[in-house]
């Protein structure tokens, strides 16, 4: 798969020293979804910034389909579409106007079509002629992704776009999400809701420090570092774990019901046979037993915890 945008040894130092970012190496993949996550300063925002010609980066080069971000600033900014996080739109103009605007601002002719299917897609068709100031803050947060989406860009890029937005709006704007992967555009998405990056990109890239710490696909990323666990749902409450049960890995739940065996699943062996044994061993039964692997959410707070 060829990469779209390509970041080679970037960083960025502001006046005073503080070094958001530190050789940032990164490609981002033609037709992906990529999900940025890292703790707030963790340097999310100055990336998107500096890969959107907003802030201009120390060292280091980027290119946009082969267009360098500073050399080649009107060839690769036009290819971007950017939601950023604040709520940044003309209060007292309408809908269709803002989102007409932005399309010419990138010299695009005017498009009506166009202009009516992002709308449509958004849920927001029935609100064109309506003022922004309005509408709710969801809705200004659909109206900024329809203002990136006007000019058809092949990239978009949305910093925590779903902050503020309630559980049903989120779903829907995942949903316009995955349509765009579906037409070629290429999404990379920072995200403070982890669940947000499990279900929709395929790889995860993680940040913190102004480091990335790692960037794998999603399901490889889950695997490798993911724990798993056994559960055993005991049939009598027990008091403590025996001794004979010492060497593995377990924890007994507050009511003394649930025996938690925790093991590597890279390892070749992972000690369940024996751990049955024993268990049968100590007189302990058991009425039902089912694994379950690390999430997304805990494999982020080790990783962010180990740096």
């Amino acid at each position: 798969m060829s990469a779209i945008i390509s970041i080679k040894n970037l960083s960025k130092t502001y006046e005073g020293g503080f070094q958001a970012l530190k050789d940032i190496n990164l490609d981002i993949n033609k037709g992906e979804i990529i999900a940025l996550l890292g703790p707030n300063g963790a340097g999310k925002t100055t990336l998107i910034s500096s890969i959107c010609g907003i802030v201009t980066p120390t060292e280091g080069s980027i290119t946009i389909d082969g267009f360098d971000i500073e050399k080649d600033y009107r060839e690769a900014r036009a290819m971007i579409g950017l939601v950023p996080q604040e709520l940044t739109i003309e209060t007292f103009e309408t809908v269709n106007n803002v989102l007409e605007f932005s399309r010419g601002l990138f010299g695009k002719k005017k498009d009506p079509a166009h202009i009516e299917k992002v709308l449509k897609s958004l849920s927001l068709w029935d609100k064109k002629d309506d003022r922004l100031m309005t509408l709710s803050g969801g809705m200004k947060r659909r109206v900024l992704i329809g203002k990136a989406l006007a000019h058809e860009p092949e990239i978009l890029f949305l910093d925590e776009p779903t902050a503020g937005v309630d559980v049903e709006l989120r779903k829907e704007m995942w949903e316009t999400i995955r349509e765009l992967k579906e037409s070629g555009v290429t999404v990379i998405l920072t995200t403070h809701y982890i669940d947000e990056a499990e279900k929709m990109a395929d790889r995860i890239g993680v940040i913190n420090q102004g480091q990335i710490i790692l960037v794998d696909e999603k399901k490889a990323l889950i695997q490798k570092m993911g724990e798993k666990n056994l559960m055993l749902h005991l049939c009598e409450k027990l008091a403590e774990i025996p001794a004979s049960l010492s060497n593995y890995n377990l924890q007994l739940n507050d009511d003394g019901m649930q025996l938690r065996y925790s093991y590597d699943v890279q390892q070749e062996d992972t000690g369940i046979t024996g751990l049955l044994e024993g268990i049968e061993a100590a007189n302990i039964n058991y009425r039902d037993l089912e694994t379950k692997q690390s999430s997304l959410e805990e494999i982020f707070v080790k990783l962010v915890q180990k740096q």
